[in-house]
């Protein structure tokens, strides 16, 4: 699916169709929410600057008012996953005051009754300082080959990240850029690169044949979304080795853990290899988290540390020294590495993030305390 200006058409995803759950993502839109949630019983509620909050309007209150407003979003492929799985993710596409919107849906069962969750995708896709993400992120959209991965919590911001790297390189190199996702979420404008993306469901039936395929389309650089599962990473990583750069996102709480929960994916018999295959496939490991600001113009930011691979980070994976990893990120700032708390220190200088809500999230407080106090933080030797 070649892109254009605009997103193609595609039964599943047209607009408008005045579908009553419509009003509801209208709202969303309206008040400038991130996501919305239904659930029988309760009222619709948004996701405001990082705080739930409910409509002011009746509660959804039965099972089959609920079916109501989902069914009629979903094409027949979607209503037979959503019967079969418990669940369905899909794109649906909304207009509002004249622009279109699109949103991220997954419906699912609880309790026994239907409930969705669906987060609003932006329609321009901000570029690194509109983002407030450090200018390092620059370099880790250079290389020829090797992987990039995105590791953080569900609703994170790694997918809005990912999208504005491969847009740099939309708008400085010609390659060709694949992506293969489950469902798309940015639709890309075509600049200096050719641009296929492909969803999984609409345009191919499943992951293993679009990455079949996708070796014989001479990508330069692929997205491959999230790394679920063994096949998942087996697969992304032998695109990596054989040539091609690609991205992809994890869910990990840090950039150093990400190495942990990539093994976990795999019998113990295999860690040595894999650990070896990752130290010399691996580009860089950017960990983030997205917190509320103090300030009116800017809603959230992008809590972000970052381990590239130089040859003391790829020595100790290989060793299985993992638990160095964070005291090489201290000493590695020269190589483009930060901690969280290097990124918490530099919001709260520039007056974006509370020092009581980095305090919250930050993985050493008395560490970022010392740093906020102008005291150099040394780290224990690593060699």
């Amino acid at each position: 699916m070649a892109t254009a200006d605009a997103p193609p058409a595609k039964p599943a995803m047209v607009g408008p169709r005045n579908l009553e759950v419509d009003k509801i993502f209208r709202l969303l839109i309206k008040f400038g929410g991130s996501d919305l949630h239904m659930q029988v019983g309760k009222p619709p509620v948004l996701r405001i600057k990082g705080t739930l909050r409910e409509l002011d309007m009746p509660a959804i209150d039965t099972k089959e008012k609920m079916e109501q407003l989902f069914f009629p979003m979903m094409d027949e492929r979607n209503r037979r996953i959503f019967h079969e799985e418990g669940g369905a993710d899909f794109a649906h596409i909304v207009e509002y005051e004249g622009e279109t919107w699109r949103f991220r849906v997954n419906l699912f069962i609880q309790l026994g009754n239907p409930g969705m969750v669906s987060r609003k995708v932006e329609r321009f896709i901000p570029n690194f300082e509109g983002l407030n993400l450090p200018p390092v992120m620059e370099s880790l959209c250079k290389f020829d080959q090797g992987m990039v991965l995105l590791a953080g919590v569900t609703g994170s911001g790694k997918s809005t990240t990912i999208a504005s790297m491969l847009n740099w390189v939309n708008a400085n190199y010609r390659k060709h850029i694949l992506t293969i996702e489950d469902p798309i979420e940015f639709v890309y404008t075509q600049n200096k690169c050719l641009i296929n993306q492909r969803e999984v469901g609409m345009d191919v039936k499943d992951f293993e044949i679009a990455m079949k395929h996708a070796v014989r389309q001479d990508p330069d650089i692929m997205l491959v979304g999230e790394m679920r599962d063994r096949e998942t990473f087996e697969t992304a990583m032998h695109a990596a080795e054989t040539g091609h750069l690609v991205f992809g996102t994890i869910h990990a709480s840090s950039a150093p853990s990400t190495i942990g929960r990539i093994l976990d994916l795999f019998p113990q018999d295999m860690h040595r290899a894999l650990r070896s295959s990752m130290a010399f496939n691996m580009k860089g490991i950017v960990a983030q988290k997205l917190l509320p600001t103090i300030r009116e113009d800017v809603k959230r930011v992008p809590v972000v540390e970052i381990m590239t691979f130089n040859p003391t980070v790829r020595k100790l994976i290989v060793e299985g020294d993992d638990g160095k990893l964070p005291a090489a990120m201290r000493i590695g700032k020269d190589d483009g590495m930060q901690l969280f708390n290097d990124s918490l220190y530099h919001f709260i200088e520039n007056e974006f993030v509370s020092r009581a809500t980095a305090f919250e999230v930050s993985p050493n407080v008395e560490e970022l305390k010392m740093m906020l106090k102008g005291i150099q933080v040394k780290g224990p030797a690593i060699l």
